[in-house]
């Protein structure tokens, strides 16, 4: 609990920032939060330091690289270098620059070698064995199982289990599904990723990344709230996906997966309370208190979930960044989604042909219009 508001104190450094007008220093603003939100998964808290070298490289006054260099220098005074190594502030700070990178790089290769290259990139020199898969077996007791532990992939076969899973995702055909239900394949598909448990150490940060890029390839950029204030959630909501015990009547469940999954990417409002995944706490007692709080908003874009039942990924895409910006232009959607002109063309025929999206206007002064009611 300490480390999440220790961490919501920092967060608030970068609120500033993601209020800006301009959209380079909102896009730093959002990876450097989810950057050091991420660093909640193993209980830790960059550095006052950092966060102000990070404020630096959101308004422009120094590049990525010259973070990484005032790190080093930084933390080569002795004292200094001790105590951030006894309280793992270190690996805070270097994970945290490093994600930041990551993020800024629009490069990606859908295989488990990427995610091998990610986990060694993000703790080469702080981790002994980074990049590399684990060859011991593991447990961990985790708090939302009550001291339990769910079952890792076995160290014998690891390449073998994440080669299965990637081949069966790339045979999933994503344009005949609607956005709902590839978003909660999605959801399957990392669970049991993050479930192989390939490194020793550092395995959800290495797949938060890896989620965060994939979902960009479909041209959606996941708003940084997700993943900068409730990365704990997104863990133990993989630790649940993964759980069963069936004396106790405990089934594994990929709903909170799918909450979680649903807010990152389309922004739907969820309860994303830590408490409520554990194996102890009721639905009936979940329940109650969502209606209790009925009326708790996020600042996130809201997308209503009917939508995501009726069109693909990339339409939700093209829809979601619409939203944020009615007047925008057909090649600034496939800039800002990382989307194919060709691609974004399609997308928007077909949501025309839906009735869904329409413009009005002249070429050079429109504004596109979505026509909720089919929603």
């Amino acid at each position: 609990m300490k480390v999440i508001m220790a961490y919501k104190d920092k967060y608030q450094e970068f609120e500033q920032y993601l209020r800006s007008s301009e959209p380079d220093k909102v896009q730093r603003a959002k990876n450097w939060s989810i950057a050091i939100g991420l660093q909640q998964v193993d209980g830790l808290t960059p550095s006052d330091f950092l966060v102000s070298q990070a404020k630096e490289n959101i308004e422009g006054k120094i590049s990525t690289e010259d973070v990484r260099h005032r790190l080093e220098e930084y933390y080569q005074q002795k004292d200094v270098r001790e105590k951030a190594e006894a309280d793992r502030t270190l690996e805070a700070d270097g994970v945290s620059e490093r994600i930041n990178a990551l993020l800024a790089q629009k490069a990606f290769t859908f295989s488990p070698m990427e995610l091998a290259h990610i986990h060694g990139y993000l703790f080469k020199g702080i981790m002994p064995h980074a990049g590399l898969f684990r060859t011991y077996n593991i447990t961990k007791n985790q708090w939302i199982l009550d001291g339990d532990t769910i079952e890792y992939g076995n160290a014998g076969n690891l390449m073998e289990l994440l080669t299965f899973d990637f081949s069966e995702e790339k045979k999933f055909d994503y344009s005949s599904h609607s956005a709902q239900e590839a978003i909660n394949h999605i959801a399957r598909f990392i669970s049991s990723v993050w479930q192989i448990h390939a490194f020793g150490e550092g395995n959800t940060r290495t797949t938060a990344v890896f989620l965060i890029k994939y979902l960009r390839s479909f041209g959606f950029e996941v708003n940084n709230e997700s993943f900068a204030k409730h990365s704990w959630f997104f863990r133990n909501a993989l630790v649940r996906s993964q759980y069963e015990n069936i004396p106790n009547g405990i089934h594994r469940t990929f709903e909170p997966l799918e909450r979680f999954m649903n807010f990152a990417v389309f922004g739907v409002p969820a309860d994303l309370r830590n408490r409520t995944l554990h194996i102890r706490w009721s639905e009936d007692k979940r329940q109650a208190d969502v209606s209790k709080d009925a009326n708790r908003q996020n600042d996130v874009l809201e997308t209503p979930l009917p939508l995501t039942a009726h069109l693909s990924l990339k339409e939700m895409a093209v829809i979601k960044t619409i939203q944020e910006n009615p007047q925008i232009s057909i090649a600034a959607i496939a800039t800002k989604t990382g989307l194919s002109k060709r691609t974004v063309d399609r997308a928007i025929a077909s949501l025309k042909e839906k009735a869904i999206l329409s413009r009005i206007g002249a070429k050079n002064n429109a504004t596109w219009i979505i026509n909720k009611s089919e929603s």
